[in-house]
């Protein structure tokens, strides 16, 4: 006897990248990202995360802006015919900063490249969590990265405010960093503080 369950699978997390000055490099980490395009399409998923990992310092900072965003318009393009999403996290150093991150989105024009929010320490520099938020917040996609929400000092429920004031839809994922003994105990913890926060995002 089988026993199903539903399971719902959003897409696969590369760590595809478009910062590099080298040009075969770069183009090594764009037609791959169109590979697995395919294969997000095949399994059934919506979309590819991909990443900004750096601005390298011996090249401008605008340059480097200028074709991570015309890559993420190439491969946003190619995913569009797919029915895909690709899902920009913020996520690398310099690139994880939100006004970095903005000046890319303001070069992308494909309205399939969406950002995932990574809950970093930089989003906490000025002007704030809130301002940084704001910053970004039109070009928000489906997924939201966070870590476990009782370790470390990151303002989640502020977070969980916020998205809530824009009637957030998508997908919060949870992406655990600690090694607890009892793993499915840590997950019903998680689980009950998540709840929790929703529950006063209603209150307020």
């Amino acid at each position: 006897m089988f026993r199903y369950c539903n399971v719902t699978c959003i897409g696969y997390g590369s760590n595809f990248e478009y910062h590099s000055p080298d040009k075969a490099q770069l183009r090594e980490n764009i037609e791959p990202t169109k590979e697995y395009i395919k294969l997000c399409k095949d399994i059934g998923a919506s979309g590819i995360k991909v990443k900004p990992n750096n601005l390298p310092p011996e090249v401008p900072k605008e340059k480097t802006i200028a074709q991570i965003a015309a890559s993420l318009n190439e491969v946003g393009k190619f995913a569009r015919d797919f029915g895909q999403l690709v899902r920009v996290e913020v996520h690398g150093p310099n690139t994880q900063e939100l006004p970095n991150m903005k000046a890319i989105f303001d070069q992308v024009t494909e309205p399939n490249v969406k950002i995932c929010w990574d809950c970093n320490d930089e989003d906490l520099l000025p002007p704030g969590l809130e301002g940084n938020f704001n910053m970004v917040k039109k070009w928000f996609g489906d997924t939201v990265h966070i870590r476990e929400l009782n370790d470390g000092n990151y303002p989640y429920q502020q977070l969980f405010n916020l998205f809530s004031g824009i009637n957030y839809k998508g997908w919060i994922l949870l992406e655990a960093r600690t090694e607890p003994v009892d793993k499915i105990a840590a997950m019903k913890e998680q689980l009950a503080l998540f709840n929790k926060m929703i529950t006063n995002t209603k209150k307020r």
